[in-house]
């Protein structure tokens, strides 16, 4: 099998290993390499969708591809906890690097694909971009590009049953793992909530080998469940 996979951070070399250890045929683009044996790494922003098109132009199409580029905080911003903390170059910023990408993807893959591509593309999601289970409110810019997201997948769903039918495009939500992203927001979590990158390597490659082009569109959970937008 073939992958592509879109981002070098700690879910993204998990995911990477894991498929290498199991004789997948791997490139990795991002922006440093991993140095990770059996992976070709592609120097790459993946927020770059001119450098994106002309590089995977270059390469042949694989059979899954999975992105993993994502951001909840920086230097700069941090999750909001009320309105008046929300700025504009912040939502922008994560729409930027949370939404944006997967549709450039969408986008270079559509102009090459054929009608009987069996191509399966995945991103990573978040149980927070789902309009109908948000009950905590907060988190503006990040909860909004991540439902940004889904309705992207969503939409792209609907229009690759009708272009690509042997095609699938879904969200995954990898749950809490033990990365940068969610280093300041462990305190509180239950005993074995927290997931080591490998860990959820392993379960959503065990959903993405489980996804059909009947549930393109839609975004599920490491453990298979689905989220409901």
């Amino acid at each position: 099998m073939r992958y592509w996979i879109m981002g070098g951070g700690g879910i993204g070399r998990a995911l990477a290993a894991t498929c290498a250890e199991r004789g997948d045929e791997v490139s990795l683009f991002s922006r440093t390499d991993p140095g990770l044996p059996g992976v070709s790494w592609h120097c790459l922003d993946n927020t770059d969708e001119a450098a994106m098109t002309a590089l995977c132009n270059t390469l042949p199409l694989p059979e899954r591809v999975i992105n993993t580029v994502g951001t909840l905080h920086s230097e700069h911003h941090q999750p909001e906890k009320r309105i008046e903390q929300l700025q504009q170059d912040a939502l922008l910023e994560h729409m930027r690097i949370n939404t944006w990408p997967t549709l450039a993807l969408a986008r270079l893959l559509s102009a090459r694909m054929e009608r009987r591509q069996p191509l399966l593309l995945t991103a990573l999601s978040a149980r927070v971009g789902s309009i109908s289970d948000n009950r905590g409110g907060g988190w503006y810019s990040y909860r909004i590009s991540k439902a940004a997201l889904n309705m992207a997948i969503k939409n792209l769903g609907i229009e690759w049953s009708r272009r690509f039918p042997a095609a699938c495009v879904a969200g995954l939500h990898p749950g809490t793992v033990a990365t940068g992203l969610s280093a300041p927001f462990r305190a509180g979590l239950a005993h074995g909530q927290l997931q080591s990158p490998e860990q959820a390597a392993q379960h959503l490659l065990t959903v993405i080998d489980s996804l059909t082009p009947g549930q393109s569109g839609r975004v599920f959970a490491w453990d298979g469940r689905e989220i409901i937008p």
